[in-house]
């Protein structure tokens, strides 16, 4: 089923099929931060990511959501449907942490007052620089029909996921999102939901259970990330 690689970024790798429409997602263990200026390896990070990333989507398409998983076919690749990723990381903010906390001097854990969307245009050369909703219109990177449409979707993802994940004692400070569009130019959600794309914190102690472990050295890792697919999937 699987054929010629498409494409390999810091995470993942994209191969085609012998259906047009379909692809195969392959996750690796290599890690990144700082827009590939830290590199490393979090052993076993391919195979929860995976896990992790279809358990959330397939819970997401369950509420209306449209993403363009199909099947998990094993413990790193998933079939999923091609798409055109639409250039721009959509990050949603519940608490002040990271980047934001820095630009605009907040305590990292404070809570915000409303739920944050910022909007990133994808270009590592750049830096992934941050744009909003008139330079996304200036340079043509999605309709207004289809930045309201992204903005919709992920204002009711987190809102699915937070509560998804208060029950498991699990705080869902950021994420970040990608959208894609099929061949007949639906939005549906694509890339991946896991450590590596969200902070998770513990709802109790606050221990952060993501990449930030990698990013600042914390230590323990791997840990954090097996502790997130325990929690959501009992492995």
């Amino acid at each position: 089923m699987k054929k010629d690689l498409l494409y390999e970024g810091k995470a993942k790798k994209v191969y085609s099929t012998e259906n047009p429409e379909e692809l195969i997602v392959d996750y690796k263990d290599d890690a990144t931060a700082f827009n590939g200026l830290k590199k490393g390896t979090i052993e076993g990070k391919g195979v929860i990511n995976n896990k992790v990333t279809n358990h959330l989507m397939k819970m997401l398409e369950k509420n209306g959501i449209p993403t363009h998983f199909i099947k998990e076919l094993s413990d790193r690749e998933t079939l999923v449907k091609k798409v055109t990723i639409v250039p721009l990381e959509v990050i949603v903010r519940n608490i002040a942490a990271g980047s934001l906390s820095k630009r605009l001097g907040l305590p990292e854990g404070t809570k915000l007052g409303s739920t944050v969307l910022e909007y990133c245009y994808k270009d590592d050369a750049l830096g992934d620089p941050m744009v909003n909703d008139y330079h996304i219109k200036a340079m043509n990177l999605a309709s207004d029909e289809e930045l309201k449409t992204i903005a919709d979707y992920s204002f009711r993802i987190n809102t699915l996921l937070s509560e998804y994940l208060a029950d498991l004692n699990i705080e869902l400070v950021d994420f970040k999102l990608e959208f894609g569009r099929l061949t007949d130019g639906t939005i549906v959600l694509a890339d991946e939901i896991s450590p590596d794309t969200c902070r998770f914190w513990d709802s109790k102690t606050h221990e952060k259970l993501d990449k930030d472990r990698f990013r600042r050295d914390l230590g323990n890792v791997e840990d954090a990330y097996k502790e997130i697919m325990k929690r959501l999937m009992g492995e």
